[in-house]
C-alpha cells in the first residue's frame, strides 16, 4: 500500500489558499486509506492508458515512414558522438555492475552516490529526440495538461465529491514523478547505445563471411584478419628476396602481429561502424518493432515507473541490453585471439 505522510497528503488535495472545505457529519469523512486507494486508482488508470497507446506509438515513430523521420536527425554531430558512446559503453557497463553490487552496502553509500553520477555517454540527437516523444507522446507528460495529474484528480474527485465543492489540486505529483521518468529514459537511451553496439556485431559477422570467408563476430574478429594481412604486406614489401618471394614465404610462414597494429585497425573500424551506426536506426527500429523488441522494452519501463511512483521509490528500471552487447563483444575477443595478444 502506498504510504504518504499526512502533510504530503494534505499538500497534495488541497491548495495552500482554499478556504475550508464543507464536510458532512463526521462519520463521513474522507479517511487517509480512502486517499491512497484514490491515488492508486488514478495512477493505475493512467499507466493503463500509457500501456493502451504503446502499440500506436510504436507505428507512428518505430515503424516506416516515421522511423525515417526520427532517426535523420542522426546527420551531424551525432557521427561523432556515437563513436565516442561506442568506447565508453563499456567502461559504463563495468560500473554500473559495481554500482549493483554495493547499492546495498551501507558502508559504500558515498560509492553507490558517486556512480550514480557517471554520465552514460553524450546524449545524441537521435537519443534526445526518442526521449522527447516518450515524454510527450507516450507518458503525457511536459505539457500544460498533464495525463497523470489528471488521472490523480479524477480520481481524488470521485472520493471528495459531496464532502467539498472546492477544486482539488495535485501539481506536487509532477514533482514526485519527474526524477523517476528523466532516471528511466536515461536507461532507455543506454538501450540505444546497446543496440547499435549488438548492430555492429551482426554487421561485422556478415562482412567478415562474405569478405573474408570467416566468422567475425564483432570489430575485434575484422580488426585481427586486416592487422594479419597489413603485417604480411608490410613483411613482404620489405622482404630481401623481393615482394613476390616474400608474399610466397610469409604465406606460409606468417609474421607476427603487433598489439598496436591490431589495436590501431580496431579503433578505426570501431569508430567508422559506429558512425554508419548512428544511422542505422532506419533499419533496425522496424526490425526491432516487427519482432516486439520495442513493445516488450516500453511495456517494461511503463512498469517499473508505475511500481515506483506507487512506493515512492528509487528508479528501478535496469534493462539488460547493455550487458548482452557486452557478451557479445567479450565473445569477440576471446574467438579472435585478442586476449592473448594482451596478456
Amino acid at each position: 500500500m502506498l504510504i504518504i505522510p499526512q502533510n504530503f497528503l494534505e499538500i497534495l488535495v488541497f491548495m495552500s489558499d482554499l478556504t475550508p472545505p464543507k464536510k458532512q457529519p463526521p462519520h463521513h469523512d474522507v479517511s487517509q486509506e480512502e486517499i491512497e486507494q484514490a491515488i492508486t486508482r488514478g495512477a493505475q488508470r493512467y499507466f493503463d492508458e500509457c500501456r493502451e497507446g504503446v502499440p500506436a506509438f510504436i507505428d507512428r515513430h518505430f515503424c516506416y515512414p516515421g522511423a525515417v523521420a526520427t532517426n535523420r536527425v542522426a546527420l551531424g554531430w551525432d557521427m561523432l558522438r556515437a563513436p565516442l558512446n561506442l568506447f565508453w559503453a563499456p567502461v559504463y557497463a563495468l560500473l554500473s555492475l559495481v554500482k549493483y553490487l554495493v547499492r546495498k552496502q551501507a558502508g559504500l553509500a558515498w560509492l553507490y552516490g558517486l556512480l550514480e553520477r557517471v554520465p552514460a555517454g553524450f546524449t545524441t540527437r537521435v537519443q534526445q529526440r526518442i526521449s522527447e516523444l516518450i515524454l510527450l507522446d507516450l507518458l503525457k507528460m511536459g505539457r500544460p495538461a498533464n495525463l497523470l495529474e489528471d488521472r490523480i484528480v479524477e480520481s481524488l474527485q470521485e472520493v471528495y465529491e459531496g464532502y467539498t465543492d472546492v477544486p482539488v489540486s495535485s501539481r506536487q505529483f509532477h514533482e514526485l514523478m519527474e526524477p523517476l521518468v528523466d532516471q528511466a529514459l536515461v536507461q532507455y537511451r543506454v538501450t540505444r547505445n546497446a543496440s547499435a553496439d549488438i548492430t555492429n556485431c551482426l554487421s561485422c559477422s556478415i562482412v567478415g563471411a562474405f569478405a573474408f570467408q570467416k566468422f567475425t563476430p564483432g570489430g575485434v574478429g575484422i580488426a585481427v584478419l586486416l592487422a594479419s594481412m597489413t603485417a604480411k604486406t608490410m613483411a613482404a614489401r620489405d622482404f630481401i628476396l623481393g615482394e613476390t618471394l616474400g608474399k610466397v614465404y610469409y604465406s606460409w610462414f606468417p609474421p607476427e602481429t603487433s598489439l598496436a597494429l591490431t589495436v590501431g585497425i580496431w579503433a578505426g573500424i570501431m569508430a567508422l561502424l559506429a558512425a554508419v551506426a548512428a544511422l542505422s536506426g532506419m533499419i533496425t527500429d522496424p526490425v526491432q518493432a516487427a519482432t516486439g523488441l520495442h513493445r516488450r522494452r516500453l511495456y517494461k519501463m511503463l512498469d517499473h515507473l508505475q511500481l515506483d511512483f506507487l512506493n515512492r521509490t528509487r528508479n528501478s528500471f535496469r534493462p539488460k541490453d547493455q550487458f548482452m552487447a557486452r557478451i557479445l563483444e567479450a565473445f569477440d575477443m576471446i574467438r579472435s585471439g585478442l586476449l592473448k595478444q594482451l596478456q
